[in-house]
């Protein structure tokens, strides 16, 4: 579902493009930016199911559209920089980002370019868009912050072992989305005899 979304939400930056290239009768191919944190070889079975989504919509790469493919794999700041300004130098048509890092890398490289992040912990938290429900500027795409779910995860993990009487969670301080993942975390344990403890870093 949420490629199904991420694609949708790319086709139609990709089918507005198309209406200045038909009044200029011209046939100018549509140009992709996709930036990643992973290596492409470890992540195959999501750059296929992106190509598929395309090709469900008609975009064929090297047929009818252009994919420049830029991955920062060594996770260091700088590359992720250079890469984003990279693209935007190129005049990709869209930037598509995947991680928190490569959406902030995007979103500082350009003001004015599409960006479709495919998953971020939590966008406003983060200052990519100013909601959810609107988004605002340049930058749109899906976020995965479900903090609800982790105290559910934490009544799962007690049912599966009844003794379970500590539990222990660390968490990158740096990332906005922890804060209330963990306060929904601490909650079940007003109504438990669980011992629960966190550690930032």
């Amino acid at each position: 579902m949420k490629r199904k979304i991420t694609v949708l939400a790319l086709g139609a930056w990709l089918f507005a493009l198309s209406f200045p290239a038909h009044a200029q009768q011209t046939k100018k191919i549509p140009r992709i930016g996709y930036l990643t944190i992973a290596a492409l070889p470890s992540n195959v079975a999501r750059i296929e199911a992106f190509r598929q989504g395309l090709r469900d919509l008609g975009y064929v790469e090297g047929k009818n559209i252009v994919i420049e493919w830029r991955t920062a794999w060594e996770g260091k700041r700088e590359p992720a920089h250079e890469l984003a300004a990279e693209l935007v130098r190129l005049q990709v048509d869209v930037i598509v980002t995947s991680g928190q890092s490569m959406t902030q890398a995007a979103k500082e490289a350009t003001s004015t370019i599409p960006i479709v992040m495919t998953q971020d912990s939590d966008p406003v938290g983060n200052g990519f868009v100013a909601s959810l429900a609107h988004p605002g500027g340049n930058l749109t795409g899906l976020s995965n912050l479900r903090p609800e779910l982790s105290g559910k995860r934490l009544e799962l993990l007690k049912e599966i072992v009844p003794g379970l009487s500590r539990v222990a969670v660390l968490a990158n301080s740096n990332e906005p989305g922890n804060a209330r993942i963990l306060k929904e975390i601490e909650l079940p344990r007003e109504h438990s005899e669980c011992s629960f403890r966190s550690w930032t870093y």
